[in-house]
């Protein structure tokens, strides 16, 4: 049985870690099964925009830390080899061309706290535990992308107490501090996700996918940096159709029909 499923729902694709049995804790071929699975899905021009849930009652409880060890790294080399597994994955999410919208429900442990951080928009129910416990297991917190994501989210302040305390973050803290942008009940999570999915596919296309590229390329970038990407890609969302429609239907008080050029 297949560790990811891909379903399509008209223009959007929905990815699933399904090994719900083990809370979706993630073996090396699951996350390098996932890594196709995603890399398959954004070279689909069809695919608007992605949601990645969990089967279950869990989003992912982090790495399958016994199979790892049964799959015999002996030495700091092959130890590497395993990690680099989960920090592609992290990479295939963030370069992913759609949008992608997590829907997380029970919990996102280690490596799962790490692709949900990944992902461009975070949806969670209340109950919903975050948490990085490598700490607790005399390892680092730094792991798959959770030092570069988390901080850049909720601040380094807090993000430090996160990470050097291994302390659980439920959905309503979530919420407030801004790891999360909207709650729901476990029942309706993932028709919020949905939801959410359905309001971004709705836009131009041109300007959804640059709207992420620019928004993750000037995370870091100087002012003026940003200043000149953000001119180039407006200047040519100008000279888009897309956008002359846009501007006639507001004129004509109707909705845009996009046609993606």
């Amino acid at each position: 049985m297949a560790s990811i499923t891909v379903e399509r729902i008209a223009n959007l694709a929905v990815v699933r870690l399904a090994r719900a049995e083990a809370r979706n804790a993630l073996t090396v071929a699951m996350a390098q099964e996932l890594t196709a699975a995603l890399a398959g899905v954004s070279a689909d021009d069809a695919c608007r925009v992605v949601v990645l849930a969990g089967d279950g009652a869990t989003f992912c409880a982090g790495l399958d830390l016994k199979a790892a060890i049964a799959e015999g790294p002996e030495n700091a080399p092959e130890w590497m080899a395993l990690q680099e597994v989960f920090s592609g994955l992290i990479r295939q999410i963030r370069k992913m061309r759609q949008p992608v919208i997590g829907a997380i429900q029970g919990a996102a442990v280690g490596a799962g706290l790490g692709i949900a951080l990944a992902c461009d928009v975070r949806i969670a129910a209340p109950s919903t535990q975050f948490m990085v416990g490598a700490v607790k297991l005399g390892l680092s917190a730094g792991e798959c992308g959770i030092s570069y994501h988390l901080p850049r989210l909720i601040g380094a302040g807090r993000a430090f107490e996160i990470m050097l305390t291994g302390r659980p973050v439920n959905g309503e803290e979530a919420l407030a501090i801004g790891l999360v942008s909207h709650l729901a009940e476990p029942g309706s999570l993932f028709d919020r996700a949905l939801e959410v999915a359905r309001t971004i596919a709705a836009n131009a296309p041109y300007a959804v996918k640059h709207t992420k590229q620019v928004m993750w390329a000037n995370l870091d970038a100087p002012l003026q940096n940003a200043l000149e990407l953000e001119n180039h890609v407006q200047v040519l969302g100008l000279l888009t159709q897309d956008f002359a429609e846009a501007a006639r239907a507001f004129a004509e008080k109707r909705a845009p029909v996009f046609t993606g050029r």
